[in-house]
């Protein structure tokens, strides 16, 4: 097997994203609703506007056959400067997802990698945090993620 070749998404990338994107919410066990779903606009839209910016954004795709088939994104967040953290700067993964046919290839492992790079290269973070599925904990694990030290919470309106 060869190895997959990673690029930077681009705007007219956007349509893929939101279709990886239903995928990993259908592979967490959430309902992604119908393809005229209004979250679904909503998402390309942010996608076109987010990769045309090309600062604080990135994602990286696999293709197949032309098509984006596998992702990794990852956001630049500024927060007030820590004595861990002086710069302010961290990273935050989100979305890695792959189609289902696609699965068990490398493709997540190779657009994780290419992000990880982005973001120790061209952004200045120094951390990088994400909220792991079970099925991608291993994965994390074997780049280099640990556990944080204070698990997440969330309050909902």
């Amino acid at each position: 097997m060869t190895d997959p070749i990673v690029r930077r998404a681009v705007p007219a990338d956007a349509h893929a994203l939101v279709e990886l994107r239903a995928a990993m919410f259908h592979a967490l066990g959430q309902d992604d609703g119908p393809a005229d779903a209004p979250w679904r606009t909503a998402a390309g839209r942010w996608f076109a506007e987010r990769l045309a910016e090309e600062t604080g954004t990135a994602v990286f795709v696999v293709d197949v056959d032309g098509r984006p088939v596998s992702c990794a994104m990852g956001l630049v967040e500024r927060r007030a400067p820590s004595p861990a953290n002086p710069s302010s700067t961290r990273g935050h993964v989100s979305q890695v997802s792959t189609l289902p046919e696609h699965r068990r290839q490398g493709y997540a492992r190779a657009c994780l990698a290419a992000l990880l790079g982005w973001f120790e290269t061209e952004t200045g973070a120094r951390f990088v945090d994400l909220h792991a599925a079970p099925d991608g904990a291993a994965l994390y694990r074997s780049l280099g993620f640990r556990d944080a030290p204070n698990p997440g919470m969330r309050l909902t309106f």
